[in-house]
């Protein structure tokens, strides 16, 4: 371990861990296959950027409310029509939002149900107080 000239009082850095495991030490355990193909990951890779806009999660958590139609989404988030029709085609192009005519008016909706738990779950984790590190660890194993 390497020691670091520190001014008196002063604690010094922390040093980086070793390494933490070895394969040798998991050779009782089967190897693991990937659980879903390159495509899934690819799709679900990009519905996730798509929902990682403040804004455009902010449409989604409005439409879990109901449909509305872009004129109503605009009203309700304080944007112009323009700005609300780019980011509703960014949502339908990964499937995120439907869109059905009515008249004069385009109304949009989740696409299922799915979407609609993925943004309360979002929305549910956003807001739960962080974890410690250790929460996470085996009662019985040592920290």
């Amino acid at each position: 371990m390497l020691k670091t000239a520190t001014k008196p009082g002063r604690v010094p850095p922390p040093q980086p861990p070793g390494p933490a495991c070895t394969t040798a030490d998991h050779a009782h355990r089967p190897i693991r296959k990937p659980v879903v193909n390159e495509v899934s990951l690819d799709r679900a890779a990009r519905i996730f950027r798509a929902v990682g806009d403040v804004s455009r999660l902010r449409i989604l958590a409005l439409l879990s409310q109901g449909e509305a139609c872009v004129t109503e989404i605009a009203a309700a988030t304080q944007e112009e029509l323009s700005t609300i029709s780019q980011r509703l085609r960014i949502l339908r192009s990964e499937h995120l939002v439907v869109r059905r005519r009515q008249g004069k008016h385009i109304n949009y909706a989740l696409s299922d149900q799915h979407i609609v738990e993925m943004v309360f779950n979002a929305l549910a984790h956003a807001s739960e107080t962080p974890a410690s590190p250790t929460a996470l660890l085996d009662p019985d194993e040592e920290p």
